[in-house]
């Protein structure tokens, strides 16, 4: 069981590699919101580093969207997802190790990438850290509810619009205790860890929660 988590796991980090549509076209559009932000909010330097991480964090949400229609609907189409219903690996596995696949792929390197395009944003290397560590905290909560939205609309034709309107609002609170875990580094009117322990805990809460139900959207699929 483990070995065939593993096989899946490792199949699924080459595919995003072989189609492009994920870490790259993400990071680039992660590139162009960072890019574009300094422009509408012109030289104040001061309030730039203000919303900064808000504007990444605001650009990570978008750019996790990116390719998260294609979870399953790759699989779906090509029959895959057939032959991984009656693989002696647990459909709640098999969920797993492609979510997880997607967040190395997508998720990951916009974390990675945060402190490189915060410097474009003015921001402080404290700022920088706090917005690192929270991405790397909260982007793997955005994936694993992105998954729902994924597993209801595997058998759509385009349904990366509806998707979005899905999960969006989920999203949110994800959102709010990132920037607001990050907020708190830099002002210090709260401790760091307050938000960030929610934080934790939302993205742990969309790991299993977020498995268990797009388990269940591609087994009443089946049905």
């Amino acid at each position: 069981m483990i070995a065939a988590f593993i096989v899946l796991f490792r199949r699924d980090l080459m595919l995003g590699a072989r189609i492009g549509g994920g870490a790259g076209v993400g990071l680039v559009f992660f590139l162009m919101l960072v890019t574009i932000m300094p422009f509408a909010v012109g030289p104040d330097m001061a309030l730039l580093a203000r919303i900064g991480p808000a504007i990444l964090w605001v650009a990570a949400l978008l750019a996790t969207l990116i390719g998260l229609d294609r979870l399953f609907q790759a699989d779906d189409e090509d029959g895959s997802l057939d032959l991984l219903r009656m693989s002696p690996l647990p459909l709640p596995l098999v969920v797993l190790a492609k979510g997880l696949a997607h967040w190395i792929s997508t998720g990951l390197p916009l974390a990675l990438a945060a402190p490189f395009l915060g410097l474009l944003l003015a921001l402080e290397p404290k700022a920088l850290l706090a917005v690192t560590g929270t991405l790397l905290v909260g982007t793997p909560a955005l994936t694993f509810i992105g998954a729902i939205g994924a597993a209801l609309t595997a058998g759509m034709r385009r349904g990366g619009l509806i998707l979005s309107v899905l999960v969006l609002p989920l999203m949110i609170p994800v959102l709010i205790f990132g920037i607001s875990a990050t907020a708190a580094a830099l002002s210090g009117t709260i401790p760091f860890m307050t938000p960030f322990s929610i934080l934790i805990a939302l993205a742990l809460f969309a790991l299993v929660s977020g498995t268990v139900a797009a388990t269940l959207a591609i087994q009443n699929a089946e049905g």
